[in-house]
């Protein structure tokens, strides 16, 4: 994974059931159009049938358990979700958030596993925390801007750049929340992003080929 335009389905009705399938194949095709690196974070049920729907972009989950394989009930372990075709996982999402012991763990297990791992962060203090453990990326999401309709790179662009600077060389810093149009993702390329999360401002759209690309053209 290198430059990432991440999409989190989260568990938005308007991409459940069929349609996870028909906005994991719009994608996919925008990626292939564009060449952009466009990665899927569908909801946890449709993790394989996804990763079987789209060969050529990559899928993550949208959370994985600090678990063990085995028997482990009711806990989405990473081993399994790399047994679906998952290439990685969304950890500590503000959604979903788990503390610093977790992060280290799942990182470290996700190397091992040569997984991607892409932890959230809300602060720039968070950020520098978190990358001590070198995981691949790490998104900053400001929770109060996220489905806000407020992008970050606009609404507080110095987080951005704090977080970079906040993450050294130790990982690479992408940036989510409120982001809904072309110009949002263009600011966020120029401070500094690797790459984006973004979630509602696709999903929710009214076409989503459309938004796709409007959006991942950000990207180039």
């Amino acid at each position: 994974m290198n430059r990432p335009f991440i999409i989190n389905f989260k568990n938005y009705g308007e991409a459940s059931a069929g349609r996870t399938v028909e906005l994991a194949i719009a994608a996919q095709d925008v990626a292939e159009k564009l060449g952009v690196e466009i990665v899927l974070a569908p909801p946890q049920p449709a993790l394989a049938l996804v990763c079987k729907a789209v060969s050529k972009i990559q899928v993550v989950c949208q959370h994985v358990d600090d678990a063990q394989l085995g028997a482990t009930t009711g806990f989405f372990v990473p081993e399994v979700a790399k047994s679906y075709g998952a290439a990685g996982s969304l950890i500590n999402h503000s959604e979903h958030r788990v503390g610093l012991s977790v992060i280290k763990s799942l990182t470290e297990q996700m190397r091992r596993l040569g997984m991607t791992s892409i932890i959230c962060a809300q602060t720039p203090a968070e950020v520098s925390a978190i990358a001590d453990f070198r995981p691949d990326f790490i998104a900053i999401e400001p929770p109060e801007l996220i489905g806000s309709g407020r992008a970050v790179s606009k609404e507080n662009p110095a987080i951005i750049t704090d977080s970079i600077r906040a993450a050294g060389s130790k990982s690479k810093v992408i940036c989510g929340a409120g982001i809904t149009d072309h110009g949002d993702i263009v600011k966020a390329v120029q401070l500094g992003s690797w790459g984006i999360l973004a979630a509602s401002g696709i999903v929710k759209a009214k076409s989503w080929p459309e938004k796709l690309e409007e959006l991942a053209s950000g990207m180039l």
